[in-house]
């Protein structure tokens, strides 16, 4: 009978490390967890960040054409009508709403000017004259022409805002626009 040495324990814990394979019962268990845990962070965090990230993002559509006439046939011909209007306004989570007006004015019946109904002195609505030949503004007595938009008199530094209009199907249609007040340049809001 011979003696031979018996292995050492450290000698086995070296060869079964050496081994890439045999990770053991707790290394199965710690990377079993962590591709667990992996897999629920993606289930879970994609769609929370989609959530919170998504509507700043997204760049909203915003159609500004506004249906101020349905019939261009009822409108008076040489006769400003003031046309108001809830525009809504969609930004991320909160919904806006702003009632907004426009002057609508032909003197043929087939194309048409409209006026931003602030006016650009400081935002004041304005209203037709007793005259009936121009618009005025009570709060600092500004006054505009109807057919052009003139600034007659009064403090108001440039003339009506005009914007554009469209007639489709009958109906008059308006891009409003808000503009920059109290300065002599017509600068979009």
């Amino acid at each position: 009978m011979r003696n031979e040495p018996e292995p050492l324990v450290e000698d086995a814990i070296a060869a079964e490390s050496a081994d890439p394979i045999a990770i053991g019962r707790r290394g199965f268990l710690q990377m079993s967890a962590a591709v667990a845990a992996a897999i629920t962070a993606g289930v879970v965090g994609v769609p929370v960040v989609r959530a919170i990230a998504s509507p700043a993002l997204a760049k909203p559509v915003v159609d500004n054409w506004v249906k101020v006439a349905d019939d261009i046939a009822v409108l008076d011909i040489g006769v400003p009508i003031r046309v108001d209007f809830v525009q809504t306004q969609d930004d991320a989570w909160i919904t806006n709403r702003a009632l907004n007006g426009v002057w609508l004015y032909t003197e043929d019946g087939e194309k048409f000017k409209a006026y931003n109904g602030h006016c650009t002195h400081l935002g004041c609505g304005y209203m037709l004259a007793k005259d009936g030949k121009s618009f005025i503004c009570p709060c600092h007595r500004g006054q505009f022409d109807i057919k052009t938009g003139a600034v007659l008199g009064g403090p108001p530094p440039r003339p009506l805002d005009e914007l554009e209009t469209e007639v489709r199907d009958g109906s008059v249609f308006v891009k409003y626009q808000d503009f920059r007040l109290g300065v002599a340049e017509r600068v979009a809001v």
